[in-house]
């Protein structure tokens, strides 16, 4: 393990839970957990080798002179709470690995057995078709007692679906290895999936913060999400507006327009 780990830090955790984010659908889990991060004023403990799992595919240039090629970065963080909530290590990475993601996410979980971790938490989006008034919080676990759980914390069980990527997979790996696993999910509408969802990252985060018991200020969050919420609404007329004039123009105008589409 430490040669997978570029250690900063050694530092003495009690029981900690696992906060791991990857970039994926409207950045909600890597929005949600920097923030958190950031926040907490958590501590580098360490880097996670990259070889193996990322391929570079070219390199930046400044001001006319190439720069070294740079992997993304995949850094493990931690905070104590010296006993006022749940002790905590967050892992956030710049980039989900080109390949060998199940081996990736075992090297992540190894840090996180070696430091006593029994719960793992993921976050992700959920897609839905229409913009939401206020985005649901959508939560899956690794045992009917954790959903349990989520119930009281007015999460929606998310039913049959699927969640891709290192969000995703993770936790299965967690729960091969009996160590518990949450992901919860930010509703966020389709037609927007490749912008910044702040709002959905702050439904997310809300929750999380209570299932860890910890207090942090969401207002720059708060406010950062009531900036975007106007853009994410005009981007929704304009679809619905492109959406009626086409199914609103005469049968033969629809042709033509496809046809030359």
């Amino acid at each position: 393990m430490e040669k997978r780990l570029k250690r900063v830090r050694t530092p003495k955790l009690v029981n900690p839970s696992l906060v791991a984010a990857w970039p994926g659908v409207g950045n909600v889990a890597l929005i949600a957990v920097t923030y958190l991060k950031d926040k907490l004023k958590a501590k580098v403990l360490g880097e996670l080798d990259p070889l193996g799992f990322f391929d570079l595919g070219g390199v930046f240039i400044k001001d006319n002179l190439i720069e070294m090629p740079e992997f993304p970065q995949s850094t493990f963080y931690y905070w104590s709470s010296r006993g006022k909530g749940k002790d905590m290590i967050i892992f956030l990475s710049e980039a989900q690995p080109s390949f060998g993601a199940y081996e990736y996410v075992g090297r992540v979980l190894d840090v996180a057995e070696s430091f006593g971790v029994s719960r793992v938490y993921t976050l992700a989006a959920a897609i839905t078709e229409h913009h939401p008034d206020e985005p649901r919080v959508l939560g899956a676990a690794t045992s009917p007692q954790l959903l349990d759980e989520l119930k009281r914390h007015s999460v929606v069980p998310a039913g049959d679906f699927y969640v891709a990527g290192l969000n995703g997979l993770l936790l299965g790996a967690a729960k091969e290895r009996d160590i518990e696993g949450i992901c919860l999910l930010g509703e966020t509408v389709k037609y927007a999936a490749k912008l910044a969802n702040p709002r959905s990252s702050q439904a997310v985060l809300e929750v999380l913060t209570k299932l860890l018991k910890v207090n942090i200020d969401m207002s720059e969050l708060k406010e950062f999400a009531e900036g975007t919420e106007k853009q994410l609404r005009q981007i929704g007329d304009e679809v619905r507006r492109e959406y009626l004039q086409h199914f609103t123009r005469p049968i033969w105008e629809r042709e033509e327009h496809e046809e030359n589409g």
